[in-house]
């Protein structure tokens, strides 16, 4: 780690800081896709979503949070290990879930990390009951669900809402708004997009941030952390700008380019850097080696987890059945039973 993240007690540049490896981590997973290294085609990059960080920061060591397909950076921000997800992403065995869960299942409950989900709006209810056994066990923390603008037209999320509402349970709703469900933005698919006011209309707290704004993402959040753990569960909705398509390989046919640009204008952690820069918070050279230090880091955590060997195929049993269960005997095992009485 650099001197000046090292000694810094600004959080402005802690944040700097874990966008600029949320966005090299995201840049390797692309490559590891070009390079075949993954598992499976379909990978969701959270470029342009790096805002998220203030809200990962707001949250507080217990608590616990699910995420979307496009979670990776929330991952990494309440502390996934770059080599382990790039692994799993790979589906090896060294993956945090020995790779069968691959980009949209990754979980790891030592962080607080419930699961991703590739339903949309499927992680919802698991946040929700968290937060339920928090309320009744008396403990202090806050639970946490992450998703896209998609999940806002699932009745899923609204009878989640409710019940929190309903139980005064300590959860915290994002929406991370980033314009676009697959190919269709917003604004076609919901005709209110309030989605503030459609929480207040629950009887929780509905709060707005732009997502290119960091700072004001943490301070956000920790009001909206703050009331959920007293009781009075938050809808928060973050705006931000997809850079990408949908997945790796969707080309964006349906966004033209003044309004990629346009939207890409509003760049989390370039802001950041610059505002760095213009409060004198931290010099340019100091935040290029900030840059080089996250760049060497993935480039290092993509290295190792290519590397790694894929599980065996036996491990599918794994995880399925009871432990005390026999595994089941192979298709091919059973022929050859049954074909040997024959010889």
């Amino acid at each position: 780690m650099s001197d000046v993240a090292r000694a810094s007690n600004r959080p402005l540049l802690d944040l700097y800081r874990t966008m600029r490896r949320i966005r090299s981590f995201e840049e390797r997973v692309g490559e590891m896709f070009v390079r075949q290294g993954t598992a499976g085609s379909m990978l969701h990059l959270s470029i342009g979503e790096e805002g998220v960080a203030g809200v990962c920061a707001a949250m507080e060591d217990g608590d616990s949070f699910t995420t979307h397909h496009r979670g990776h950076g929330v991952f990494l921000a309440r502390g996934g290990e770059p080599g382990r997800m790039l692994a799993e992403i790979g589906g090896k065995e060294a993956g945090y879930c020995a790779g069968k869960g691959g980009s949209m299942h990754i979980a790891d409950m030592g962080v607080g990390h419930l699961g991703a989900n590739a339903i949309v709006g499927g992680g919802i209810p698991h946040a929700v009951g968290a937060a339920l056994s928090y309320k009744t066990k008396g403990i202090d923390a806050v639970s946490v669900a992450f998703f896209g603008d998609g999940a806002m037209q699932q009745g899923l999320l609204y009878e989640s809402m409710n019940m929190a509402a309903l139980w005064s349970l300590p959860v915290l709703f994002v929406c991370i708004n980033n314009q676009y469900g697959m190919g269709t933005r917003i604004d076609r698919a919901a005709a209110n997009t309030d989605f503030a006011a459609r929480a207040e209309a629950f009887g929780l707290a509905g709060r707005h941030v732009d997502g290119s704004d960091v700072e004001m993402v943490l301070e956000t959040a920790a009001a909206a952390m703050t009331t959920a753990r007293s009781g009075t569960p938050g809808l928060l909705t973050m705006t931000c700008y997809r850079f990408f398509g949908h997945a790796r390989m969707d080309k964006s046919p349906y966004r033209d380019a003044a309004e990629e640009a346009e939207g890409r204008g509003h760049d989390p952690v370039a802001a950041a850097r610059a505002r760095l820069l213009d409060r004198s918070e931290a010099r340019e050279a100091d935040l290029d080696a900030l840059d080089a230090e996250a760049a060497q880091e993935m480039d290092a955590a993509l290295d190792w987890a290519l590397a790694q060997t894929q599980p065996p195929g036996a491990a599918m049993f794994d995880h399925v059945y009871a432990p005390d269960e026999p595994p089941p005997q192979p298709l091919r095992d059973r022929l050859s039973d049954v074909l040997r009485e024959y010889r």
